[in-house]
C-alpha cells in the first residue's frame, strides 16, 4: 500500500466556521467530501461531482484526513465510533480537532484514535467566521511536530499563523484560556463604555480615545465599531458559544485548584445571560443587555 500524501480532505461540519475554512480547502484542490446534517449548508457544492456529500462510503475510500468543525468532542465520537466507522478509515489517516473541547477528552480521544491505526492533532482556532471565511485563521496546534508538518499545505489553506504549542490537548487547553481572556475583555470593555455614557459620554467618542490608548484590544478596534456602534449585531457567535467555553475554562481550572476570578465572574455573567434566553443571541448584543444581567 502507497503511503498516503494527506492530499484528500474531508471536511465535517459545514457551519459558520466549516463553511469558509471549507471554501479555502477547495480554492487549493483538496476537498473532497463533505459532511453536515443540515442540507442547507451544503447546497453551495450541490453541483460538485468532485466532492463527495453526506457519502461516508466513498469519503471513507478517498481521504486521508478528517477535519472535524463541530461543537465537541461527542460529534466527533458519535461519527466515527457509529457503525465502527473508525474501523473503515484508511490506517495512518489524520484526524484534525477543530472543536472547542476540554483537552482531557482530547487527549482521550487521540489514545483511541491511536489504538485504531490513526493519528491526532487538536487546533484551537481564532479569528472568527470572517477569519474562516478570508483563510485569516489563527491556530494552536498539540500534538507531534510530525503529523503536524504533514497536514500544514492543509492548514495555511485557511490560516495567517499556525503555533506548535505543545503536547496533545495544549491547542485545546490554550484555546480555552485564550477565549477567557477574550470574552473578560469582552465584557470590561461593555461595562467600561456603558459607565462612560453613563456619565455624558459618547460610546463613539470612548471607542476613538480606547484605540488611541492602552485600553485598545481586538474588542475596541474590530468588534466595537463593525458589529455594535454600527448596531449591526452581527458578530457571528451565540451567546451560548461563550458561556460553553468559559464554562469549560473554568470548570478545568477550578478542578486543578488554579484560581481564575476574572474568568469565574466573566463566567457567572454569561450565565446570567442564558437564563434570561439569550443563548441563541448573537454575544454583540449583551452590550444593550449589560446592567440587565448584572441584576440576575
Amino acid at each position: 500500500m502507497t503511503s498516503p500524501k494527506y492530499q484528500s480532505v474531508s471536511v465535517i461540519g459545514v457551519g459558520q466556521m466549516g463553511h469558509g475554512i471549507s471554501k479555502n480547502i477547495d480554492k487549493v484542490g483538496m476537498l473532497k467530501s463533505l459532511f453536515d446534517s443540515n442540507l442547507n449548508a451544503l447546497s453551495e457544492f450541490d453541483d460538485r461531482n468532485d466532492i463527495y456529500i453526506n457519502d461516508l462510503s466513498n469519503s471513507i475510500q478517498s481521504c486521508d484526513v478528517f477535519i472535524f468543525i463541530v461543537p465537541s468532542t461527542k460529534e466527533i465520537l458519535d461519527f466515527l465510533f457509529s457503525n465502527n466507522t473508525i474501523l473503515k478509515i484508511k490506517k495512518n489517516s489524520i484526524v484534525i480537532d477543530l472543536t472547542t473541547s476540554n483537552p482531557e477528552d482530547s487527549l482521550k480521544l487521540s489514545e483511541d484514535l491511536y489504538n485504531n491505526g490513526l493519528h491526532y492533532i487538536d487546533c484551537g482556532m481564532t479569528g472568527g467566521a470572517l477569519g474562516a471565511d478570508k483563510g485569516s485563521l489563527t491556530l494552536m496546534i498539540g500534538g507531534e511536530n510530525e503529523i503536524i508538518e504533514k497536514v500544514r499545505p492543509i492548514l495555511e489553506s485557511f490560516t495567517n499563523s499556525l503555533f506548535h504549542v505543545g503536547k496533545t490537548g495544549s491547542g485545546h487547553a490554550l484555546k480555552l484560556i485564550h477565549n477567557m481572556a477574550t470574552h473578560s475583555i469582552f465584557l470590561t470593555t461593555v461595562e467600561a463604555v456603558r459607565s462612560a455614557e453613563e456619565l455624558g459620554i459618547d460610546a463613539e467618542k470612548v471607542i476613538e480615545v480606547f484605540n488611541s490608548g492602552n485600553a485598545r484590544s481586538y474588542i475596541s478596534e474590530s468588534r466595537f465599531p463593525n458589529h455594535i456602534l454600527s448596531k449591526k449585531w452581527d458578530g457571528r457567535s451565540r451567546v451560548s458559544n461563550l458561556y460553553k467555553d468559559l464554562n469549560m475554562a473554568t470548570t478545568l481550572l477550578n478542578k486543578m485548584d488554579v484560581k481564575c476570578p476574572y474568568g469565574d465572574l466573566t463566567t457567572e455573567i454569561l450565565e446570567s445571560a442564558i437564563k434570561m434566553d439569550f443563548e441563541d443571541t448573537d454575544f454583540t448584543k449583551l452590550f444593550l443587555e449589560y446592567y440587565n444581567l448584572l441584576d440576575q
